[in-house]
């Protein structure tokens, strides 16, 4: 010991093993931070990209190239009875949700007791959601002349891109011709059609509801409504408000119950195969939360998957708009695959109820899809000329429909079959699908997206450590003698 310190004296150089030790952790520690970073790195660039053109292949327009032809923009509408209520489905100037669109006007067709319409600011082709490019039955001003300038009866407004004030595709025209005009009527906004209605200012200091995944960011945005969870609709009179997609097909029957009867409702619901009718109340809807699966299926797909997979959809005349809605939303909301229109005629097709639709391509483009998805339950020779185009090129086929039920419930069938179970189940969540009704086998697991992603990973990998072992040679060589 040191006289008069009662202390140890370190050992010569113990602070210099010290320091070096420390010095080796934190070159460990950065080393492996690098790794972590190079491994991650490449999966997250794919993610990024990915995620982006999938974003903007939604609601991508019509080809510019391919303008609808005259005999299709010229197609009748359905006669007026001005006996009877009119409802309409309003779609913006970039399009609309399909299945917020297409399901509550098929239901309100079904029903024979409506002048149904689809109704834009400007008769020309929109997208829907996924690529399917509907015609709209009537403009605003076309609307109004056949109305004498009144509301509809009824109007339907479906989600609608969220698009930037004073750009050619905002939805100023629609919330404008909602406060102004359709106000005075039922209003009926379906899933995040909540948005639109909001924005016109016919829930202000009401009560309402949205798709669960978006209620929060609406309760920042429009705070002076009192939005609701947990159930399939709220009716406050002259506006009712649903929840996400399928929660359209309760909250149109609510409407048809009011103004045609219960009757009536219920057998819209029987005839579109919905079990779920609950007349005079809405249904409750589980508590909804991501959970860390959900996650990671959405991400797995999104980045890995979406931007590979082509589903071809086949439209067919006479195929029903609630089909047709179940073809292209899955896809689209599961965020699994694009889906492109095919039809052996280029001029366009008539639904069940008379909606006019223009494919983005014809039946010799099967061959640049990985499955030919048919909806309905009816053939006829659209439907084989299209099986034998598939056939020829060896693509795989699926008809949606070949039993009777609720479409949907075929849809997700094969979505499972071609994808696996947790996307299935993902997407039904985000579908506000009834869980119960979900019997779905498949894959369990998304193996390929996630071995995708995990070859992207180690591939940054390899390369970091090549450049790492290439930095720590060039470090470790002798260096040249002087001259």
């Amino acid at each position: 010991m040191s006289a008069g310190t009662g202390t140890t004296p370190e050992p010569a150089g113990g602070g210099h093993l010290e320091h070096g030790r420390a010095r080796r952790s934190v070159r460990v520690a950065a080393l492996g931070l690098v790794l972590l970073l190079a491994f991650a790195v490449v999966p997250a660039a794919v993610l990024a990209v990915g995620s982006a053109g999938f974003d903007r292949s939604r609601y991508a327009p019509p080809p510019p190239s391919a303008p609808a032809p005259a005999s299709t923009m010229g197609a009748a509408r359905p006669p007026h009875d001005p006996g009877k209520p009119t409802a309409v489905v309003v779609v913006g100037h970039h399009g609309a949700n399909v299945a917020d669109a297409l399901v509550p006007f098929d239901i309100l067709a079904t029903t024979g007791a409506f002048n149904v319409y689809t109704v834009a600011p400007e008769r020309r082709p929109v997208p829907l959601l996924g690529g399917l490019d509907l015609v709209p039955d009537l403009g605003l001003a076309e609307l109004s002349a056949m109305l004498g300038g009144a509301a509809p009866d009824v109007t339907v407004v479906p989600e609608m891109p969220d698009t930037d004030p004073g750009t050619t595709a905002d939805d100023a025209p629609v919330t404008a011709w909602l406060r102004d005009v359709a106000g005075e009527g039922l209003v009926l906004g379906v899933c995040t059609g909540a948005r639109v209605v909001a924005e016109a200012g016919l829930v202000d200091g009401r009560p309402a509801t949205s798709h669960w995944y978006r209620l929060a960011g609406l309760e920042e945005d429009h705070p002076s409504v009192r939005w609701q969870r947990g159930l399939r609709y709220v009716d406050d009179g002259d506006v009712v408000t649903t929840g996400g997609l399928l929660s359209s097909v309760d909250g149109t029957l609510r409407v048809v119950e009011r103004l045609a009867g219960p009757a009536t409702a219920a057998a819209a619901a029987a005839d579109v195969g919905w079990q779920h009718y609950s007349p005079g109340v809405p249904a409750t809807l589980p508590a909804h939360a991501v959970t860390p699966t959900d996650g990671a299926v959405h991400v797995l797909n999104l980045g890995f998957r979406s931007g590979t997979t082509t589903m071809g959809v086949l439209l067919a005349n006479g195929v029903g708009e609630l089909e047709l809605a179940s073809a292209f939303d899955p896809y689209a909301e599961g965020k699994v695959a694009r889906t492109l229109s095919l039809a052996a005629d280029p001029r366009g097709v008539r639904s069940r109820h008379g909606l006019t639709f223009v494919p983005r391509a014809g039946l010799d483009a099967v061959g640049g899809t990985d499955r030919l998805l048919v909806p309905g339950s009816g053939g006829g020779a659209e439907v084989t000329a299209a099986l034998t185009a598939a056939g020829s090129v060896g693509v795989p086929t699926a008809r949606l429909h070949p039993r009777p039920g609720f479409a949907f419930d075929g849809a997700l069938q094969d979505m499972a079959l071609a994808t696996d179970v947790p996307t299935a189940r993902w997407t039904a969540e985000i579908l506000e699908y009834p869980a119960a009704d979900l019997r779905v086998t498949g894959r369990s697991w998304p193996w390929g997206p996630t071995l995708g992603a995990l070859a992207l990973g180690l591939a940054g990998l390899g390369v970091a450590l090549a450049a790492i072992v290439l930095v720590h040679r060039r470090r470790a060589a002798p260096a040249p003698p002087r001259r």
